[in-house]
C-alpha cells in the first residue's frame, strides 16, 4: 500500500508539472506567479521605507525616513550612536528613560535614535563626529545638547526648547563687519578674531566649540570676547590682514594684532586665551626670586627693570613681550633690590644665562636700555639673539622656540644635567664649545640621544657603536651625518669645515625614481624633488600623502581626474609624493598632516600656496589653479 500511494503522489506531481509548464528562465509559471507576488511585496515595502519602527520606545530613524519623520514636527530628541561604542551601550538605558518620560510631555515630544554608522548621509548632515551625539532638533534645525547626559537633565533641556516661544538665545560670537570691527577690536583688551568662509569644512567643525568657548569666555571677569569676520564677503578687512586661508584666527590688543598659535576646540581655546588675557610678564619684588631661576634654571632670565608701571619703557617692553609670551618667560622689577642684582639702571632689560650653559667664550648677561622711541621690533631682537647660549640643550620642548635657523649643529649624546652625569654631560659640552667659538654663523647644541632617536636613525646613526654622534641641519631640508668616529674637537672642526666647503652630501631619505613618469600625475620621490617641484620654467601642485590615509585615498579618483584635465598644459604639473616614504627636501613645504597640497608657482618656489579651505573636487582645485596659475596657456571648463 505505501509504495501504490508514493507512485500516486508522483503521477499527482509530473500532472500538475506538465499542466503548468515552464517559463523561458525555467521558472514554472505558477512559481513565476508567486515571484511576481514576492516582487510586489518588496516593492511594497520599498515604497514603506519611510515607515518608523520603535525599539523599547525610542523610534529608529535611517537616511530613508528621517527627513519624512522631522518634516512638520516642532521638536524631536535625536541620538547619534555607533553600536560598538560603549559611552552608546552605556547611555541606552538612560535614554530609553527619557523616552518615556517625554512621552507624558504636553505636546509629546518624539525621542529617536540614528544608528550613525549605517546612516551616513544624516549622521553627514548634522556633521556627527563622536559617539552618543545628541541635538534637540526644532522646526527641524539642530539645537546642540552638550549637558550632563543625565535623564532630569536632559528632559529639562527639552522641555524648554519645546515651549512653542522658545528662540534660539543670541550668539555668543560677536559678528563684525566693515561697520563695527575697527571700533570692536581698537577698544577691546584684548579680543579673538576668526576669519571664515561659510563653505570652509574646517569652519564649519570649529563653529560649535568656537560658539561654546565664546560662552564661557564671556562670563569670565572681566569678559573675553570672541568675534568672526566672513571674509568671503569682508574682503577689504580679511586683505588688510593678510588673510589667506581659512579659518585664520588673530588676537587683537588694542588694535594690534598677533598669530593664535593655540587649540581649536572649547577647553583649549578657553584655556589658551585665558593665559592671553593675563600680562605676558611676571613681576618679581625679591632679588632671591631671580637668583634661583639663575641656578636652577634651564632657559635664559630676562628681566625688565623700570621705575614704575607709568614709566614709557615699561610700555615699549610689554609691548614687544606680548607677541613673543609663547616663546619666552618674561619678567619685570620695580625693585632697587633686583637693579642691584642685575647691575642694571631703570629703563634697562637684562638676559642672563643658566649657570649650566656659562662658558668663558660668551658673556654672562647682555643688557638692552630702552626709551620710549625705542622700536618694539629691536626689543624682540634684543630677545631672540641672545635668548641661546653659544652651545645650549636642544629638547623636544624647545625645538621649535629656540633651534630653528639653519644651519644648526648638534651633538647627540647621553645628556643629563642632574648632579651625579653633570660632570660627563659638560665633559662633551667643553669640547663643543671649543668648535662653535669660531663659527658664530652657525648654531650649535648639544641634544640627548634617546630624546632624538628617530632623527639619529634619518642620519644613519642609529647604530654608529659610537657614545657620541654628529649631525647638521641645514637650509632646505638637507642633513648631513659625521662618519662615526670618537669625537674630541679637532674631529668636530673637520666636520664643520668640510660642511662649509661644501665636501658633504646630503642624507636624502628617498624611494627610487619610477622609470615610467607619464602619467596624468607625476610620482616625486625625495631626490627628483628639486628637479620637478623646484622647476622654475613650470607651476606644480604637489599632494604630499601617505599610503594608509584614508582621505588621501578617498581623493585620488579627482586628483587622478584633475591631471587627466590639465594633461595638455606643458607648464604645468600635478604631481604626488608619499611623505611617509620621503624626505621633503625644503623647509618651505612644511607637512603636518595627509593629504596637504602645495602650488609651487614657477616664480615663487621657496614661497609655496598652500591649498586649504577650499573644495577637494576637480572644480575646485581648478579655480585654485586658475587662480594662482602663472603658466596656464587658457582657461578652461570642467569635466
Amino acid at each position: 500500500m505505501r509504495k501504490i500511494a508514493l507512485l500516486l503522489i508522483v503521477l499527482l506531481g509530473v500532472a500538475h508539472f506538465a499542466t503548468v509548464g515552464r517559463c523561458e528562465d525555467g521558472v514554472a509559471d505558477g512559481e513565476k506567479e508567486e515571484e511576481e507576488a514576492d516582487e510586489g511585496d518588496s516593492e511594497e515595502e520599498d515604497e514603506d521605507d519611510t515607515e518608523v519602527k520603535e525599539e523599547n520606545g525610542v523610534l529608529v530613524l535611517d537616511d530613508g525616513n528621517f527627513d519624512t519623520f522631522v518634516e512638520g514636527r516642532d521638536t524631536v530628541l535625536v541620538e547619534f550612536y555607533a553600536p560598538w561604542c560603549g559611552h552608546c551601550k552605556q547611555f541606552a538605558p538612560e535614554y530609553e528613560k527619557i523616552a518615556e518620560t517625554l512621552k507624558g510631555n504636553d505636546p509629546p515630544v518624539p525621542v529617536a535614535k540614528v544608528d550613525a554608522t549605517v546612516a551616513s548621509g544624516v549622521a553627514s548632515k548634522f556633521e556627527v563626529s563622536g559617539y552618543p551625539t545628541i541635538k534637540i532638533l526644532k522646526n527641524g534645525e539642530p539645537v546642540d545638547y552638550d549637558g550632563d547626559r543625565t535623564v532630569t537633565a536632559i528632559v529639562e533641556r527639552v522641555k524648554e526648547v519645546a515651549q512653542p516661544d522658545w528662540k534660539p538665545p543670541p550668539e555668543a560670537t560677536l559678528v563684525l563687519t566693515k561697520d563695527n570691527f575697527d571700533d570692536t577690536v581698537n577698544n577691546a583688551d584684548i579680543v579673538l578674531v576668526e576669519f571664515y568662509a561659510p563653505w570652509c569644512g574646517h569652519c564649519k567643525r570649529l563653529a560649535p566649540e568656537y560658539e561654546k568657548a565664546a560662552k564661557e569666555l564671556r562670563r569670565r571677569s572681566p569678559p573675553i570676547p570672541l568675534a568672526k569676520v566672513d571674509a568671503t564677503v569682508e574682503g577689504e578687512i580679511a586683505s588688510r590682514f593678510e588673510v589667506t586661508g581659512y579659518p585664520t584666527l588673530k588676537i587683537f590688543r588694542k588694535g594690534k594684532v598677533f598669530d593664535y598659535n593655540g587649540p581649536r576646540e572649547k577647553h583649549g581655546i578657553v584655556d589658551h586665551m585665558g593665559e592671553q588675557a593675563g600680562p605676558p610678564s611676571q613681576q618679581v619684588q625679591a632679588g632671591r626670586q631671580v637668583q634661583e631661576l639663575i641656578k636652577d634654571g634651564d632657559d635664559a632670565v630676562i628681566v625688565g627693570v623700570f621705575a614704575g608701571e607709568q614709566d614709557a619703557a615699561y610700555e615699549v617692553y610689554i609691548e614687544a613681550c606680548h607677541a613673543l609670551r609663547e616663546d619666552f618667560t618674561f619678567r619685570h622689577s620695580f625693585s632697587t633690590e633686583v637693579a642691584k642684582l642685575l647691575k642694571a639702571s631703570p629703563g634697562q632689560i637684562v638676559i642672563v644665562l643658566p649657570e649650566k650653559f656659562r662658558s668663558k667664550y660668551e658673556p654672562s648677561s647682555y643688557t638692552l636700555a630702552v626709551k620710549d622711541s625705542t622700536p618694539v621690533s629691536e626689543v624682540q631682537e634684543f630677545f631672540k639673539k641672545h635668548v641661546i647660549p653659544l652651545v645650549g640643550h636642544r629638547k623636544p620642548s624647545n625645538d621649535a622656540k629656540r633651534y630653528t635657523k639653519r644651519p644648526l649643529v648638534v651633538v647627540y649624546y647621553g645628556v643629563d644635567f642632574s648632579f651625579d652625569y653633570r660632570k660627563a654631560t659638560q665633559f662633551w659640552r667643553s669640547k663643543v664649545l671649543d668648535v662653535a667659538k669660531d663659527f658664530p654663523e652657525y648654531t650649535f647644541a648639544i641634544a640627548d640621544e634617546e630624546d632624538y632617536a628617530e632623527e639619529l636613525k634619518s642620519l644613519g646613526l642609529s647604530e654608529s657603536g659610537e657614545d657620541v654622534n654628529v649631525g647638521i641641519m641645514a637650509d632646505g631640508g638637507k642633513k648631513f651625518a659625521m662618519e662615526p668616529e670618537e669625537l674630541d674637537s679637532d674631529v668636530l672642526r673637520d666636520f664643520v669645515v668640510a660642511f662649509k666647503k661644501g665636501k658633504l652630501k646630503p642624507i636624502l631619505k628617498s624611494q627610487p625614481a619610477p622609470k615610467n613618469n607619464k602619467g596624468p600625475v607625476k610620482v616625486v620621490v625625495g631626490k627628483t624633488f628639486d628637479e620637478i617641484v623646484m622647476d622654475t620654467q613650470k607651476d606644480v601642485l604637489v599632494e604630499f600623502y601617505a599610503p594608509w590615509c584614508g582621505h588621501c585615498k578617498k581623493l585620488e579618483p579627482d586628483y587622478l581626474a584633475l591631471g587627466k584635465k590639465y594633461k595638455d598644459e606643458k607648464n604645468l604639473v600635478i604631481a604626488k609624493m608619499d611623505a611617509s616614504a620621503n624626505d621633503i627636501p625644503s623647509e618651505s613645504y612644511k607637512v603636518e598632516g595627509f593629504p596637504t597640497i602645495y602650488f609651487a608657482p614657477s616664480n615663487g618656489k621657496n614661497s609655496p600656496i598652500k591649498f586649504e579651505g577650499g573644495d577637494r573636487t576637480v572644480e575646485g582645485f581648478s579655480k585654485f589653479l586658475e587662480k594662482h596659475g602663472t603658466k596656464l596657456s587658457q582657461t578652461r571648463d570642467e569635466l
